[in-house]
């Protein structure tokens, strides 16, 4: 399939990868505190308390970051699971209408929701809640990243959805299911 928005959806790869470098960085950071402690420690000395305070929720935070906005970019490259046994066995002229309504479906269920997150982050903005742990994060930070990734992917199902229309009503013995290569 062509994706119109395909940069998009590769800069939303990006910004997910980019969360988890900086989890694997932070923990790290972490480690060699902790070895540093203990080094001081075995030499005699008093432990120097090289710690990032609230690392598992920093961490937890970023994490969502990397989930939600790698979504689009697994789909558009044909890594989300999908269950092809079926759809996959079914005649081209089937099989685009199948797929329509898969994604019919999926884009449903991804408009919903986005409007639930959307409503949950401007609740948490007009509360201004913060997060219950070590540090006070705005809790609208994390739940800005889960809305941006779920837009992400209601764009890919959307411009696929449309795709699949098109060619159900255009040539739909030509249809074959997206292998997830870019063009």
């Amino acid at each position: 399939m062509t994706y119109r928005l395909r940069p998009l959806y590769i800069l939303g790869g990006y910004l997910s990868a980019t969360c988890l470098v900086l989890i694997c960085a932070l923990i790290t950071a972490q480690i060699i505190g902790r070895i540093v402690d203990l080094v001081a420690t075995a030499l005699g000395g008093e432990r120097i308390g090289l710690a990032i305070p609230g690392l598992a929720e920093i961490s937890g935070f970023l994490l969502v970051g990397a989930t939600f906005l790698g979504l689009a970019y697994t789909f558009i490259h044909g890594a989300h699971i999908r269950v092809t046994l079926l759809i996959g066995r079914l005649p081209a002229r089937r099989r685009v209408y199948v797929e329509a309504a898969c994604l019919s479906v999926a884009l449903a269920l991804c408009l919903y929701l986005t409007f639930y997150t959307y409503r949950l982050l401007a609740d948490s903005i007009a509360f201004g809640e913060t997060s219950y742990g070590l540090l006070s994060i705005p809790l609208w930070l994390p739940q800005s990243a889960m809305l941006g990734g779920i837009v992400l992917l209601c764009l890919a199902l959307g411009e696929a959805w449309w795709q699949a229309l098109a060619a159900a009503a255009r040539h739909p013995e030509a249809f074959t299911l997206d292998d997830g290569s870019p063009e």
